[in-house]
């Protein structure tokens, strides 16, 4: 089994634990946490709702992250994932969310936003832990760390810690 795997599942046993629910809102990962989530035969159990907003319009008309948002801060920012965080939460009416969006390349960085950067946001209830992480390598490793940095701080989370990585 590999990593991105046994966190899904570990997160998955976690989540029975406490009999909680979880949903993703991802960017740029496309889709790749919900996805490693739904590898864990049962996950119906624990898993939500995953919404992949990859345009500003999306993110704005299915996760209710305000538009000045985008203008202010950026797709890239700390207010942007905890919109993003809180309307999977609203939107599925689960305990536990997380949130991505990043530049994983190999073009769209900048100077302040190079590429690999990524803001996490984690929810569990009204509680919101949001982390910056400067990730390395091509867009398939900024993506992958992402899932895997994800994961785990969900299973933080589910176990009433704080996501610790970032």
């Amino acid at each position: 089994m590999d990593e991105i795997t046994q966190l899904a599942a570990t997160l998955g046993s976690q989540l029975l634990s406490v009999g909680a629910q979880v949903s993703t809102a991802e960017s740029c990962t496309g889709g790749g946490i919900a996805e490693a989530i739904t590898r864990i035969p049962g996950s119906s159990a624990w898993f939500e709702a995953g919404y992949v907003t990859y345009s500003n319009a999306q993110k704005t008309r299915q996760l209710d992250v305000p538009q000045e948002l985008f203008a202010r801060a950026g797709a890239v920012s700390r207010e942007v994932v905890e919109a993003m965080a809180r309307g999977a939460q609203a939107h599925s009416a689960s305990h536990f969310s997380v949130a991505v969006s990043g530049v994983a390349g190999p073009d769209g960085g900048s100077a302040e936003k190079p590429v690999g950067t990524v803001w996490i946001c984690w929810g569990a209830g009204e509680q919101l832990i949001a982390r910056r992480f400067q990730f390395v390598g091509d867009r398939d490793a900024v993506r992958r760390q992402t899932v895997e940095a994800a994961l785990e701080g969900l299973i933080q989370l589910a176990r009433g810690e704080i996501p610790n990585r970032g």
